[in-house]
């Protein structure tokens, strides 16, 4: 570990002076890349002499131990103890800033939420869920823009697809993607029964041009008038615009805007997201046979986390955690649930390591 160490503490110091470097300050994404860099290598760097220094100290305290006596020894004792414990706390730091970095961490997300078993009900918790991941991203201050929409005739969602940018929000997000399961009344039952529901969530990197080429010849573009709930119309130009990907039959659909020119560049940005996460996930089956897929088949049996209302009760079944918070939890409060599922897969990464 301590070579690996200086190797990039070296990198750190080599970063330092592209960053005054005019020819990389002038090329932007030369530019881009090595601040990217810089941002990854620091808290490293600064752990890894933070780390010498206590180990230094502890070489100087333990010597003057052994020439002290009476009070200074107990003085000299203490300080011993001291830069041990320091010591130990920046090792376990550094085990985990030295984990392998997913790659896509700097990457914003693009995330597609679906009523799916419950019918009405099912819609209306997908309105929910894109209600609470609002008011997260607000706390986090994080940028949202809508992207697509399919409401639904009471009032919730078949299907709601939005962009969020800001810093951390996919390490933040990821473990989000998955069936969500909701315990609760509906509106529409009138004998006071608790349903069984769920939406699927679906959270991909956002994917730029140099991560996806996408083959013009590859793409089926159709257009076709907007419409809104019960099929009324909503404009009166064909401003849709439905793009068929014809290697992998991935579809995505835009009607929002009222440019065909918005609304086709929106279908791009969706599709080169679900093309990039559909070939990182090939890539992860064939090192992981178990992996399983984000949405699986959305049925009730197949959950990530369940939200009960009348307990006022969340639980994520992947960690085992429940919360009886759900109120707080809806107004965006979600992180004490995403602290848990970061810990748990820092967990799992560090025992990988070990093994």
């Amino acid at each position: 570990m301590l070579e690996r160490l200086a190797d990039l503490e070296q990198e750190y110091e080599d970063v330092l002076r592209k960053l005054a470097d005019p020819a990389v300050i002038s090329d932007q994404n030369a530019l881009r890349d090595v601040s990217r860099r810089h941002k990854q290598l620091e808290p490293i760097v600064q752990r890894y002499r933070e780390y010498r220094a206590a180990i230094d100290q502890l070489g100087e305290a333990k010597q003057m131990l052994g020439d002290s006596s009476g009070e200074d020894r107990e003085i000299w004792r203490s300080m011993v103890d001291e830069n041990e414990a320091t010591i130990e706390r920046l090792e376990d730091e550094l085990k985990v800033l030295l984990l392998p970095q997913d790659p896509n961490d700097e990457k914003n997300v693009i995330v597609e939420i679906r009523g799916a078993e419950g019918g009405e009900e099912a819609n209306l918790f997908a309105k929910d869920l894109f209600e609470m991941y609002q008011r997260y991203a607000d706390r986090m201050r994080w940028k949202l823009e809508v992207l697509g929409t399919d409401p639904s005739d009471m009032g919730g969602f078949n299907e709601i697809t939005f962009l969020l940018k800001g810093e951390g929000v996919w390490s933040r997000m990821k473990h989000e993607g998955g069936p969500h399961r909701v315990q609760r009344v509906p509106v529409t039952e009138s004998q006071g029964r608790i349903h069984t529901s769920s939406a699927t969530v679906t959270v991909l990197p956002e994917a730029e041009e140099v991560d996806i080429e996408i083959d013009p010849n590859d793409l089926k573009i159709d257009v076709y008038r907007s419409t809104g709930p019960g099929g009324q119309s909503v404009n009166t130009t064909d401003s849709a615009v439905r793009i068929t990907h014809l290697p992998t039959g991935t579809v995505v659909a835009m009607q929002d805007e009222k440019s065909q020119i918005q609304n086709r560049a929106k279908a791009l940005q969706v599709l080169r997201a679900r093309l990039l996460k559909a070939e990182q996930d090939r890539q992860a089956a064939e090192q992981s046979e178990q992996r399983r897929g984000q949405v699986g088949g959305g049925g009730r049996s197949e959950k990530i986390r369940t939200y009960n209302f009348k307990e006022n009760r969340i639980t994520d079944h992947r960690i085992g955690l429940t919360l009886y918070k759900l109120e707080k939890v809806l107004m965006g409060e979600l992180d004490e649930m995403v602290d848990a599922l970061v810990a748990d897969e820092r967990a799992r990464q560090l025992r990988g390591e070990e093994e």
